[in-house]
């Protein structure tokens, strides 16, 4: 375009004073068309100024076909001690304490970056306060679990471990798999989440404490009886106060309802859908037990037709939904029919019980995507 028109003022100017061949050569090359210009003498600020065009152009140009910057992927591996930090493709790595300071040092590194892809392992909860200030910090970061992480390094032949070794592999998984960031729990999950997990460490002090209570010396027993009733009135001031904070929230009563309303669903496994499977209504039918890991996976090769397992997935879902699929196929008519119809064709009881958490699991989010109460019949349309 710039060149075009250049061409076009230049031949304007010499029209009258440049021979053919001159004419010519300013339509051929540019260097050509200069030599041609300052050869008439009445025309070097109309060639200069027509020169100035061309390297416009040609620095246009050239911005337009800069190819955009590369991608940069970081990894965190977090201790209580400290923080151990990746970035791939420069591989620069650093360590620094996981402090308040440290944490804000992090911080102002990668803004200054920005990654791509900030991937932090789960460590047990020292990952959160991290993860929150990245969150609030607009970086996009990813939670993952550290055998998945080791996993990877170990695929592609990295077999000793250490944290500076453990945060390349995180940055390395960023970049090969590049996992979608999902959106952190507002505060209202997150205290919802904290209560369930006191309670469930609640409930198993009380079953540790039941258990040594019949093995207990005479001497002890005592003491031990009034630790459990202390553990009783324990767990149910958080039941209490779980059922309270979702009173406070017309949004969960509404769903706890939903979930309620079906034939084995209890209070817990309501609220353990409401903490830990936001995505319940959502998500297919198999995308959503593949998400929970009750989802059979196969072990084939040639020949050989292993044996179908599930694994993976929300812990902290199967447990409570297993109890509830235990409860449903004595007491859902959906569920307990589905349950005799595999035993009698020759399934292990507990193969069947897993296949009603998948059915179970499969009618929950039918009814919750809808928003449609329990009455006996699945809305195929949502189990899709």
């Amino acid at each position: 375009m710039y060149l075009g028109s250049c061409v076009n003022d230049t031949c304007a100017c010499y029209v009258s004073g440049v021979r053919q061949a001159d004419v010519s050569s300013v339509v051929l090359g540019r260097k050509k068309a200069r030599a041609a210009a300052l050869a008439y003498s009445g025309a070097r600020t109309v060639v200069r100024a027509s020169g100035a065009r061309i390297m416009q152009g040609r620095a246009n140009g050239f911005e337009e076909n800069v190819m955009p910057s590369t991608p940069i992927y970081v990894g965190i591996d977090g201790a209580k001690a400290q923080l151990d930090i990746a970035v791939r493709p420069t591989g620069d790595r650093w360590a620094i304490p996981n402090t308040e300071a440290g944490r804000q040092d992090v911080l102002t590194r990668l803004t200054a970056l920005p990654p791509t892809l900030v991937l932090v392992d789960a460590a047990g909860g020292l990952e959160l306060p991290l993860v929150a200030a990245l969150a609030a910090a607009d970086l996009p970061v990813v939670v993952v679990t550290p055998r998945q992480v080791r996993d990877f390094a170990k695929a592609t032949g990295q077999l000793a471990k250490t944290d500076a070794l453990d945060a390349r592999a995180l940055a390395h998984v960023a970049e090969a798999v590049q996992p979608v960031p999902r959106p952190l729990p507002d505060a209202a999950t997150q205290a919802l989440t904290a209560l369930l997990a006191r309670r469930q460490q609640v409930v198993a002090m009380l079953v540790a404490e039941k258990h040594r209570l019949s093995l207990a010396a005479p001497t002890i027993r005592p003491r031990l009886q009034a630790h459990i009733t202390w553990l009783e009135r324990e767990l149910e001031t958080w039941d209490q106060d779980g059922g309270e904070m979702l009173r406070h929230s017309p949004v969960w009563r509404e769903k706890e309802a939903l979930l309620r309303s079906v034939p084995g669903v209890g209070p817990q496994l309501a609220r353990t859908l409401l903490a830990h499977l936001p995505e319940l209504g959502t998500l297919d039918r198999k995308r959503l037990a593949a998400l929970v890991g009750v989802a059979p996976c196969n072990r084939d090769s040639g020949t050989l037709r292993g044996t179908r397992t599930v694994g993976g997935g929300r812990a902290r879902v199967r447990v409570p939904l297993y109890m509830a699929a235990l409860v449903a196929s004595r007491h859902n008519p959906v569920i307990r029919a589905f349950y005799h119809r595999l035993c009698a064709k020759g399934k292990p009881k507990k193969v069947a019980l897993t296949a009603c958490m998948r059915k179970l699991v499969t009618i929950l989010n039918a009814i919750v995507k809808p928003r449609l109460r329990w009455h006996g019949i699945i809305p195929q349309a949502s189990c899709s």
